[in-house]
């Protein structure tokens, strides 16, 4: 028997396993209603006649899960989501009180620390962070090392890892690797000061990645303006004496930040957790999350929207592309969610937003486009049924663009945010009971059974597939030439 009770109450929060290959019966605990994975390794067989050993029958079962669809990996207090009903909460309070009445900051502080602040702690905590915006002046030789047409998530991501070279008090590799586990009042002041440093640089190192494009040299953090105000100021300001960036725009930015600012364990997230769990530093684990967001499914989703809707055109040709679509000619983006089956609770808000900027603005051509796009689509069949509604990428491409931010650098307006989730998710994980244990998921082998190795002079072609063979590169000019000439040690092809 699996760990359990024999009485009543405790068997109706079990589950019952009949293994069919033994005739053996496992009685498994339901915990919050979850099982854990690891009482399937107790249903154990005996290997059958020619199975493979790698199937390892006898050492218990293994958990199949592609993709993580249906696998908790940690208790969390931090957010919520119910994907069916279209809730989204942090630390339980509704993303839509919060977009009304908090600010990014604020509910920064609440994702990280539990609790909304006082005013007198969240003074505090502001003015951390806000201190902590400014980088060290040889960071510079960093940012201007990379070309003026580098994407600015491949210099972002790599200045969140440079970073962590200006704190050696803050790696655990130099520190002791119980730097952030220990709970202590030391331990957590460390760990505070680092989350004040990535929170405060981040918007800094963003508006360098920014400036890097323009040709433009990098500013000094201004005082006395808000989280997103500064960081507009720090991307735009050009010398001019009492610059202030425009309050609708600095708004509607600091509402996107904070329905941006964490959405449970998404591919980032999960990527900060996984390296943190071998205990690096901060700096190291929020560079990998940055890192994973930067692709076309995560972070550059509201990119590919904006690319989407220029390539359909006028408002005329959304029927045609959208029967392309169902043929499964193009790609319908903004339009769907991993987690949400019905709408994202943040796209209304994010209309909302769209509407205050354009006023602003004047309104985008593409508006158009996307606003036909969304009424086709929405009393379309084959999309409600597959519940393929806007998500909160579908409009804040379009708020983005018409704030005139170039298309490449949406990502950054998505990674900016999301430091403080990943924070706060770091943060749990660091501190949690029991301790920390790095993760490790397994896998189904299913490769070559043990074979012997054959000199390369008696080895036959085996690559039946492209994929089972090295791709040969076409060179021309340079290198062409390159190959053509003769040296000594030359290595033959």
């Amino acid at each position: 028997m699996v760990q359990g009770t024999t009485s009543k109450e405790a068997h109706n929060e079990s589950l019952t396993v009949r293994d069919e290959r033994t005739g053996k019966t496992y009685t498994i605990p339901i915990v919050e209603n979850s099982i854990p994975a690891t009482a399937f390794k107790k249903i154990v067989a005996p290997s059958k006649k020619g199975e493979r050993e790698e199937n390892e029958t006898e050492r218990g079962l293994r958990v199949l899960d592609k993709g993580f669809l249906n696998t908790a990996v940690i208790r969390s207090q931090i957010t919520y989501i119910d994907g069916e009903a279209g809730i989204l909460r942090y630390r339980g309070i509704p993303i839509e009180q919060l977009a009304v009445n908090s600010s990014y900051l604020e509910c920064a502080y609440l994702l990280i620390y539990g609790n909304l602040p006082t005013r007198p702690h969240f003074n505090t905590f502001k003015a951390e962070v806000m201190h902590h915006s400014i980088m060290h002046h040889d960071s510079e030789e960093l940012f201007a090392s990379f070309r003026y047409d580098s994407h600015p998530m491949a210099i972002l991501t790599s200045a969140f890892a440079a970073l962590g070279s200006y704190y050696a008090e803050a790696n655990p590799s130099l520190a002791g690797q119980g730097l952030y586990t220990r709970g202590t009042p030391e331990s957590l002041a460390i760990m505070d000061k680092q989350i004040y440093r990535l929170l405060g640089k981040a918007t800094t190192m963003a508006a360098m990645a920014y400036r890097i494009r323009q040709g433009r040299a990098f500013v000094t953090p201004p005082v006395g303006l808000s989280y997103t105000g500064s960081f507009l100021y720090q991307m735009d300001h050009l010398g001019e004496e009492g610059y202030k960036p425009n309050p609708i725009l600095e708004k509607a930015l600091d509402v996107l930040f904070l329905l941006h600012a964490d959405h449970e364990l998404n591919a980032s997230c999960t990527t900060v957790l996984q390296t943190g769990s071998s205990l690096v530093d901060p700096y190291s684990a929020v560079a990998a999350g940055c890192a994973s967001l930067y692709g076309p499914l995560h972070g550059g989703a509201n990119e590919a929207v904006i690319r989407m809707l220029i390539s359909i055109g006028p408002p005329d040709n959304v029927p045609r592309f959208l029967e392309q679509v169902k043929k499964k000619e193009r790609v319908l983006s903004g339009f769907g969610h991993r987690v949400y089956k019905t709408s994202d609770p943040r796209s209304f808000i994010v209309r909302k937003t769209a509407d205050e900027v354009f006023a602003l603005t004047g309104t985008d051509p593409l508006l158009q486009t996307a606003m036909r796009l969304h009424d086709e689509a929405m009393k379309d069949d084959y999309f409600v049924s597959r519940k393929l509604a806007p998500n909160v990428d579908f409009w804040s491409g379009l708020i983005y663009r018409a704030m005139g931010f170039p298309m490449d650098f949406f990502p950054v307006l998505f990674a900016v945010p999301r430091v403080a989730g990943w924070l706060a998710h770091w943060r749990q994980m660091m501190l949690q009971e029991g301790g920390v244990k790095i993760w490790r998921p397994r896998q189904i082998y299913v490769g070559p059974e043990k074979r012997d190795f054959v000199p390369i002079e008696e080895r036959k072609d085996e690559g039946k597939q492209p994929r089972e063979r090295p791709t040969e590169v076409y060179h021309s000019g340079q290198s062409k030439r390159y190959y053509l000439a003769e040296y000594t040690g030359k290595a033959k092809l």
